[in-house]
């Protein structure tokens, strides 16, 4: 008796892991015109649990780091906390160069792109702007499980990664369309063969697969982004 008990509660315990978890978000908007100038839009989830409490977590301290001037990931930063420090940047800035016209902006808009039973996809479009030619702008794709409120990479939702670069290798090509016939892909590669980009998220249509500028190419390639239909995509995704 007591181990058919033990049975049911195992069923229900793990049917209720297996439930789908219900997130409501909301946009934030963080904006200030005092020194230098910032704007931020990021989605949050006012869900009282803890996945939404993981999420939010890992959404605002991406932010922050996107603001840091600095080199490596400060840990435990706030978002508030990070736009004080990039002010403050920005105003010793100003006292060292007193003359100059140069105005500092942050402008970061993200937005979830995609969300179903075992995955939330966020995407980051930031701009950074502290003087030189121009701003640098990159997107980034936040991949959360649904289940646990963490992170994925890449390698934690696609199986078989070879194949999958098999599979992505023409719709590359076929979004990149070499300018002359003796432009070979290795040219875009820095003289290696095709490989996948850091960044691959999801979106209604299919999984995203986006190279930031410099990753690959020269500055003036900017930004090259496609989409692999789920219907070709799906036998190299480990849930879907």
């Amino acid at each position: 008796m007591k181990k058919i008990s033990f049975l049911i509660c195992f069923s229900i315990v793990l049917l209720a892991c297996n439930e789908d978890v219900k997130l409501t978000f909301e946009e934030q908007h963080v904006e200030q015109n005092d020194g230098a100038i910032v704007a931020i839009n990021y989605p949050k989830a006012k869900d009282d649990n803890d996945i939404a409490v993981k999420i939010n977590k890992h959404i605002e301290h991406f932010l922050a780091n996107e603001i840091n001037l600095g080199q490596d990931e400060v840990k435990g930063i706030s978002l508030k906390d990070a736009i004080k420090n990039f002010n403050n940047e920005y105003k010793l800035f100003k006292h060292d160069f007193a003359d100059t016209s140069q105005q500092w902006e942050v402008s970061i808009e993200s937005e979830i792109t995609y969300e179903n039973e075992h995955v939330i996809c966020v995407a980051v479009n930031s701009y950074l702007d502290t003087g030189g030619a121009h701003g640098n702008e990159h997107v980034s794709f936040l991949v959360f499980d649904k289940q646990t409120g963490n992170r994925l990479k890449p390698s934690d939702f696609i199986k078989d990664a070879e194949g999958f670069a098999t599979l992505a290798e023409p719709y590359f090509k076929n979004e990149t369309k070499p300018l002359t016939i003796d432009e070979d892909i290795e040219d875009y590669f820095f003289g290696e063969g095709f490989q996948l980009p850091e960044n691959i998220g999801f979106s209604e249509n299919g999984v995203i697969l986006l190279y930031n500028v410099y990753e690959i190419a020269s500055y003036t390639q900017g930004v090259t982004e496609f989409t692999i239909p789920y219907d070709k995509a799906k036998p190299f995704l480990k849930f879907y």
